[in-house]
């Protein structure tokens, strides 16, 4: 695929999501560039990332369910010492780090690492191998294949990490009112840390942290993943020019895809870290 666009329109073509909404001239379809999706407006959906996120998460839950059934109190066979061995080490980080009882905290830190890891795993699939099939496939059907997109990385999309944030943080929410009270939770955001003569100020800052919470638990995974694809992207100009360059290319895709299994993992490791920690909060009082 590189070799038939430039440099700039492969990047494009391989940052533009297959978005469907309502165009002002053309009605409900699929946009056929960057363009048309922002015409589209914000109510337009990112197919490719709902595609692959929920579906990455129910061959997740069906894969564990398929071996939690088959669970035996003998000698575990691979796959359910693979996933005990991912039980314990989430178990072990909600006992270091939530303090209070909820029976929901630790179910949930083991959704979000193993969903986040899997939409994150997507990084390591050869860039034009999904996108280029896909266009063909759509080709079939009279679709111009350079105006059919496909972004299989689902936490490469702000629309996903913002959505999973502002999950976490209704959470949040929710526990703060439940154990705090309405007025402890007032309380809280308006009297400290100065007392009640400093409401105006207290209230800008304790505002300010709770509404950092969503942005930096998106922001954080999606700016890394952003830039981990991006690389893969200019990694992938590198060949049909010569040898030498596809050698290169080769070595150096290589690398990265090695390097960036450590941080496939560490960013799913920290999404589930900080969900604990801002979930521990919410059930402390100040």
């Amino acid at each position: 695929m590189a070799a038939e666009l430039t440099a700039q329109q492969y990047i494009q073509h391989h940052l533009t999501n297959l978005t469907l909404g309502l165009h002002p001239e053309h009605g409900l379809s699929f946009a056929h560039n960057a363009e048309e999706a922002a015409e589209m407006g914000f109510w337009a959906l990112h197919v490719d990332s709902l595609l692959w996120s929920f579906g990455l998460g129910y061959l997740a839950y069906r894969f564990m369910l398929g071996v939690a059934q088959k669970a035996t109190a003998g000698v575990p066979n691979p796959a359910q010492n693979f996933f005990e061995a991912i039980v314990d080490f989430v178990n072990e980080n909600v006992r270091g780090s939530f303090t209070a009882k909820n029976d929901l905290v630790a179910p949930l830190a083991m959704t979000v690492f193993v969903w986040v890891f899997l939409m994150n795993l997507m990084d390591l699939v050869p860039v034009d191998l999904i996108p280029h099939a896909f266009a063909q496939l759509m080709g079939l059907f009279g679709a111009d294949p350079h105006h059919v997109y496909m972004r299989v990385v689902p936490t490469t999309d702000p629309n996903i990490t913002f959505g999973m944030s502002i999950g976490v943080f209704l959470l949040v929410l929710y526990y703060s009112f439940k154990v705090k009270g309405v007025g402890g939770f007032a309380a809280e955001l308006t009297m400290q840390p100065f007392g009640k003569f400093g409401m105006p100020a207290n209230l800008v800052l304790e505002g300010i942290s709770l509404f950092s919470k969503p942005l930096s638990l998106s922001l954080r995974l999606f700016g890394n993943m952003y830039a981990g694809e991006m690389i893969f992207i200019l990694i992938a100009l590198m060949y049909g020019h010569n040898l030498m360059l596809d050698i290169s290319g080769g070595v150096l895709q290589l690398a990265w895809a090695i390097f960036h299994i450590l941080i496939i993992t560490l960013q799913a490791f920290i999404f589930m870290v900080l969900t604990i920690v801002y979930l521990d909060m919410a059930h402390q009082h100040h």
